[in-house]
């Protein structure tokens, strides 16, 4: 429901929004329908107390984690369906947890603010894509609480456990049924010689939302641009809007890097999410490892059909919105991961420097880039 579409053209060459079929408005519905509505993408009986009531979790430390999203700034009616929206905020968070090393999800708590003229449809996509996502990954919705206000906005708590290697995840299922030891992953656990590692490609969602902005005539589509769709082709162009639009938190990594561990290494594991665009994630490594960092120019983790855009080394380092985890490990689980882990790449290393500071291969500074707020 809500979900884009391609126009259908051979070429692939332009992407529409759907209209959202007429649906009461939330000022029709008024506040305990909404919430009785809600009440049917959580567990039976979760919407009708004050608060969620959670069972201990014994064997592993809850992780909890809050994002918000905000219209306009994280997403828009010209580039994102209802659906899409949901599955977006709900893999956010679920990103940060994965970026903690969580393999087991419990659940998502939702803030809902909504002027009263929005469109119940409109809602009720967005709950459909955070349960879809929920159903991918694990965990329920736990409840929430939703208010009247001028712009629309969610806020989205995720709670997770870490995994205490003691028996098979309860989360993400991987089919193997085999569960190795693990830990935590902290920003601040790396060391001056630990290769940095990115499990995937970036670039490919601030290309998603180039194309999207060309097909809706927003910043991307000014006279005179060149077609993106026909620079990249239609395969790479139909993956890059995927990306921008149902990102996938990296909780397969996470098996992957606890599988390729060598033995007798210590769990050592540093890291986080590249939401906010690959540069700014290997910046707040570094500086919360009192380490600097060093990029490989010839190793940049770029999708090879994006090199032919000028903007593709941009996009790659302060893209953002990719959700990809960086991690520094020692080198021989980092040669060992990249090695099991398709589509990874090693890209760089820790250094003994000033923390956080950013330099090429070959001595250069790397400025700085990324998604920031208030800036």
């Amino acid at each position: 429901m809500g979900r884009s579409t391609w126009c259908p053209t051979a070429d692939a060459r332009h992407f529409v929004m759907p209209e959202l079929p007429a649906s009461p408005t939330l000022a029709e519905l008024g506040e305990w329908e909404l919430i009785r509505r809600l009440g049917r993408f959580a567990p039976p009986g979760q919407f009708q107390d004050d608060a969620a009531l959670l069972q201990p979790w014994p064997g592993g430390e809850l992780v909890v984690n809050t994002d918000v999203l905000v219209d306009g700034v994280h997403f828009s009616d010209l580039t994102t369906g209802p659906a899409d929206v949901g599955w977006r905020a709900a893999a956010a968070n679920l990103s940060d947890l994965a970026a903690m090393g969580c393999r087991e999800v419990l659940g998502l708590t939702v803030g809902l603010v909504a002027p009263p003229t929005t469109p119940w449809s409109w809602v009720e996509g967005v709950y459909e894509g955070l349960t879809a996502a929920l159903e991918c990954y694990g965990g329920v919705l736990l409840g929430g609480d939703c208010s009247t206000g001028v712009q629309r906005l969610l806020a989205i708590t995720a709670l997770g456990r870490l995994d205490s290697g003691q028996g098979p995840s309860r989360g993400h299922q991987t089919g193997t049924g085999r569960t190795s030891s693990a830990g935590p992953i902290r920003r601040s656990d790396g060391r001056p010689g630990d290769l940095l590692l990115s499990t995937g490609p970036h670039g490919l969602s601030r290309l998603g939302l180039a194309l999207l902005q060309q097909g809706s005539g927003g910043p991307g589509g000014k006279p005179g641009k060149p077609n993106l769709a026909d620079l990249v082709g239609s395969e790479l162009a139909a993956a890059a809007i995927k990306a921008h639009r149902r990102p996938n938190p990296r909780f397969d990594a996470l098996e992957a890097l606890a599988a390729s561990r060598p033995a007798g290494c210590p769990w050592r594991v540093a890291g986080c999410d590249s939401s906010d665009g690959l540069v700014a994630a290997l910046a707040a490594l570094a500086a919360a490892s009192g380490c600097g960092a060093r990029l490989q120019r010839g190793a940049l983790p770029l999708a090879a059909a994006m090199a032919q855009l000028s903007e593709a080394q941009d996009w790659c380092l302060g893209g953002g919105e990719d959700f990809e985890l960086v991690l520094a490990l020692a080198p021989a689980w980092a040669e060992a991961l990249a090695t099991q882990l398709a589509g990874s790449q090693i890209i760089g290393s820790l250094v003994a420097a000033r923390g956080g500071e950013l330099l090429w291969s070959d001595g250069q500074s790397l400025a700085s880039k990324g998604f920031s707020h208030f800036n």
